[in-house]
């Protein structure tokens, strides 16, 4: 009697080391999928804490934008007040940071004065 040997076929037994690769491959898609969504949030609450902090800072001054630059989840890196020569308008600029995204805004205070009737 003879033994018969089986062949394998040649790329038997690469179903396990492709499903590994495929799922890290998948890993770092989704790990870099919600790092870049925490940049982009971060990014934007920064946006809007440094809006609300120089409308702030242009109607009440600098502790009030470093308030709400804190209400809102931020910190008040800088607050400048710059003079337009015209003793009526007040231009603040401020710059936020929340986590590792920072922006900054620019408001204006313009007081119009009006005669009495």
């Amino acid at each position: 009697m003879t033994t018969r040997t089986r062949r394998r076929a040649p790329d038997a037994g690469q179903a396990a080391p492709l499903m590994v690769v495929m799922l890290l491959a998948m890993t770092v898609v989704v790990v870099a999928t919600v790092e870049v969504g925490q940049v982009l949030n971060e990014a934007a609450q920064a946006r809007t804490a440094a809006d609300a902090a120089a409308l702030a800072g242009a109607a009440a001054g600098r502790d009030e934008a470093a308030a709400v630059a804190s209400a809102n989840g931020g910190v008040l890196l800088s607050y400048s007040e710059h003079d337009t020569g015209d003793p009526d308008v007040l231009l603040v600029t401020v710059e936020v940071q929340v986590g590792r995204s920072s922006r900054a805004a620019r408001a204006e205070r313009m007081v119009e004065w009006s005669e009495s009737p």
